[in-house]
């Protein structure tokens, strides 16, 4: 329900009308600056709503540096884990404060999942690019990001890409992370669930193996949680893998709790550096990075936005989103910022939802969360302890909840459903989300044509096909 000040005499009769609990007002500075009376709301019931969006979110501090160490790693002497969980937490924690004081909507952002495994796995191994030139590359998608936001020009694109095919990148990117949490090497703690095979390409893992059976287990367990509803399934789920692990002495167990962070001094401003190398790409390949980066980051913020908006009730009967631009203001300056500190894109949280649901409502909850990710920097020496095989659940369960966007898609219209396939198979098994959005740009336009029906394809998405297939031609 949107809440109108103008036409509500009190919270309290707005509260009643709408058959919730009316809570009594608070008169101090921060009610009357996130508008706690009008949001029919209170500083507890905020507080807990940014501690739950936190709990529920904190397994990108383990994820996101798991995903991108294996690509740093790769290319650089040293442990750098502990600073890419500093870049997470900080990148994490500036994008939803601003979120919270710019756009004061009780929403929280981090980097991506999958646009995080496209940036290590795509990117940096598969292309071979310097992760310092994909860092660039994301500093130039959060500057353009601003740059739109700023000239309205971020909603009108969003026309332009077909409904399935947003919602097949989607379930696409779920694979793709999931196929990641279920083939990772058993010899650096990874789950070994899929191998390759020469025979087969791929085959199931040796299912003796210790860490693929604390995989299994850890996979139960966090699923145990989802069906129990519990929230921070999976945090909990990660921490109780990792304990098991470390019970049976599978996986090290921490050599501490807390500690105080060393500087980043190995991450912050590469990309400024990776910025010099940019000119020197090819030009085709520069822009196919960025726009991936870019279309991603643009419709999963866009789908989590109006998801949220929704059952927070901020959209009204008009499908007006009072302040959105703000929101997308966050998303771009948490990108930018994010690229400075060392990570990959930052995009809002669909997990969000969780705070939601207890009762958040104002942007305060989203300081609580951004103050939570700011102090959980502190507890590197555990977070560095957690195994791989502990993180693997909870990317196929990941998987499993991105899947969900499939159901939006018509199968039973094949200018739908041969696109959207294409691009949701393609992306795993190419292991590139790249090429599976490609694969679903192409066809598309084609097989309305086909149809019929070229009056429904925007000339936008023609030009896009073009592209692609001019970049196919020149590889």
């Amino acid at each position: 329900m949107t809440r109108d000040p103008e036409n509500a005499s009190t919270p309290e009769d707005e509260a009643i009308a709408s058959g919730e609990e009316a809570i009594a007002p608070e008169t101090h500075a921060i009610a009357q600056y996130f508008n706690f009376a009008e949001l029919n709301t209170n500083l507890r019931t905020e507080i807990l709503a940014g501690i739950t969006t936190f709990v529920t979110m904190a397994y990108i501090l383990v994820v996101n540096p798991g995903i991108l160490s294996e690509a740093i790693f790769l290319q650089e002497s040293g442990d750098l884990f502990s600073e890419l969980v500093i870049a997470t937490g900080l990148s994490a924690a500036i994008a939803t404060l601003v979120m919270g004081l710019y756009a004061k909507y009780p929403f929280a952002l981090a980097p991506g999942m999958g646009l995080n495994a496209y940036f290590a796995f795509a990117v940096v191994l598969t292309l071979g690019i310097d992760w310092r030139v994909a860092l660039a590359a994301v500093f130039i998608e959060g500057i353009i990001f601003i740059i739109l936001t700023i000239t309205n020009l971020r909603a009108k694109i969003v026309t332009l890409i077909p409904d399935c095919i947003k919602h097949a990148t989607a379930a696409g990117i779920g694979l793709f992370i999931a196929y990641i949490g279920l083939s990772g090497s058993t010899e650096t703690g990874g789950a070994g669930l899929i191998v390759a095979n020469p025979a087969t390409t791929t085959s199931l893992g040796d299912l003796s193996n210790p860490n693929t059976l604390m995989a299994i287990a850890g996979l139960l367990i966090t699923s145990a949680f989802i069906a129990r509803r519990i929230k921070g399934a999976l945090l909990w789920g990660i921490l109780a893998t990792a304990i098991l692990g470390w019970i049976l002495q599978i996986a090290p167990p921490p050599q501490g709790l807390i500690g105080i962070p060393a500087a980043p001094v190995h991450l912050f401003g590469q990309a400024f550096l990776g910025l010099g190398e940019v000119l020197k790409m090819n030009i085709w390949q520069l822009l196919s990075i960025i726009f991936v980066f870019f279309f991603v980051d643009l419709f999963d913020t866009v789908g989590t936005l109006t998801g949220l908006g929704i059952k927070a009730g901020y959209i009204n009967e008009k499908g007006e989103f009072p302040r959105v631009n703000r929101a997308f203001m966050a998303d771009a300056v948490g990108t930018t910022a994010g690229a400075v500190m060392g990570t990959s894109t930052v995009t809002t949280y669909i997990e969000s939802a969780s705070g939601v649901s207890e009762g958040g409502r104002s942007g305060f909850s989203a300081v609580v969360a951004a103050i939570l990710f700011a102090l959980s920097i502190l507890f590197i020496p555990f977070l560095q302890a957690i195994p791989a095989f502990a993180t693997a659940p909870a990317l196929i369960i990941v998987g499993v909840l991105m899947m969900g966007s499939a159901a939006q898609i018509r199968w039973d219209d094949p200018a739908e459903s041969i696109p959207s396939f294409l691009t949701i198979s393609i992306m795993p098994l190419s292991f590139s989300i790249a090429e599976g959005l490609a694969a679903g740009l192409i066809t598309y336009p084609l097989i309305k044509t086909f149809q019929g029906k070229f009056h429904e394809t925007k000339i936008g998405l023609w030009i896009l096909a073009a592209l692609f297939v001019l970049k196919f031609a020149m590889r």
